[in-house]
């Protein structure tokens, strides 16, 4: 599906974003992309999208060289970005505009999604909210069935229901032919819907599990004091107790607490390397 070996970017004369940068992403997915601002996010979407060139390296999208842009290349995939450029035009007449540039575009589907957003079709964009336009743009999205959907910070701008009402949409639409790739700070807002999960930090990929081998691997804890385990990968003052994450030595699986990962990979990548590269534990 996608497939970057050595790739390398950096931004005119400023210093590089991506030095030999490999990443493998499969079909049938939602992937989440973590990092803190700055760690190389949107700029390594953009690089999949074929919106950004990289100046070294290989970069294999769907069979394609993102940066030819290649007609058949862009109706396989639909990009959300986080900032939105919308033409001043009613919803309908965007979707009778853009809708012929993806093969399987589902018009039916499309207004079966404005439908749950609670969204009239012939509303005029210039009379939406930010929060609405992203509503738009994530149906049209999802109604295009390209193999790949690349989101970056999509529920920035939703309220709590839509944002309800997204990952239930996004559930829905996942495939065993298609690929999600999820952009987001808003970890609590796609938790038990993304996986598996990529941490970036200061331009490198550091970690890239499945939720399986996570939970397989590690222990998410609420203890009532602060009698830690000695083995403590991250720990956080919560309501009620302390937050903990621990390495799984009694083979119990608990769910995870993203932001808890997020901390304990970033503080502890030698332990959490190890963790994960120990053979002895399957």
């Amino acid at each position: 599906m996608i497939q970057l070996n050595q790739l390398s970017f950096n931004y005119g004369k400023r210093k590089s974003v991506f030095t030999d940068l490999d990443l493998s992403i499969e079909k049938g997915q939602i992937y989440g992309l973590l990092g803190k601002n700055g760690a190389g996010k949107s700029t390594l979407l953009k690089l999949i999208g074929g919106l950004l060139f990289p100046k070294s390296g290989d970069c294999n999208v769907l069979g394609y060289i993102p940066r030819q842009r290649h007609p058949d290349f862009l109706s396989q995939l639909y990009f959300v970005p986080e900032e939105l450029y919308i033409p001043s035009i009613a919803i309908r007449s965007y979707q009778e505009m853009y809708a012929p540039f993806y093969p399987d575009f589902d018009v039916q589907a499309f207004d079966q999604y404005l439908q749950e957003f609670d969204i009239d079709a012939t509303q005029h964009m210039d009379q939406l909210s930010h929060g609405q336009k992203k509503k738009v743009v994530l149906c049209f999205g999802l109604a295009s069935n390209c193999p790949l959907l690349i989101l970056d910070e999509p529920t920035n701008g939703l309220d709590i229901p839509s944002k309800s009402q997204f990952r239930k949409l996004l559930a829905r639409a996942i495939s065993d032919d298609r690929t999600f790739i999820v952009s987001t700070h808003q970890v609590r807002d796609l938790a038990n819907l993304i996986d598996p999960i990529i941490i970036l930090e200061n331009s490198k990929i550091i970690f890239q599990e499945s939720v399986q081998r996570i939970t397989e691997r590690l222990s998410f804890q609420l203890l009532f004091n602060n009698d830690q385990p000695q083995n403590t990968l991250f720990s956080e003052r919560v309501p009620g107790g302390y937050q903990v994450v621990v390495p799984n030595t009694d083979g119990i699986e608990t769910d995870i607490e993203l932001e808890s990962l997020f901390n304990a990979v970033v503080g502890n990548k030698t332990a959490i390397a190890q963790l994960f590269n120990d053979p002895t534990k399957h």
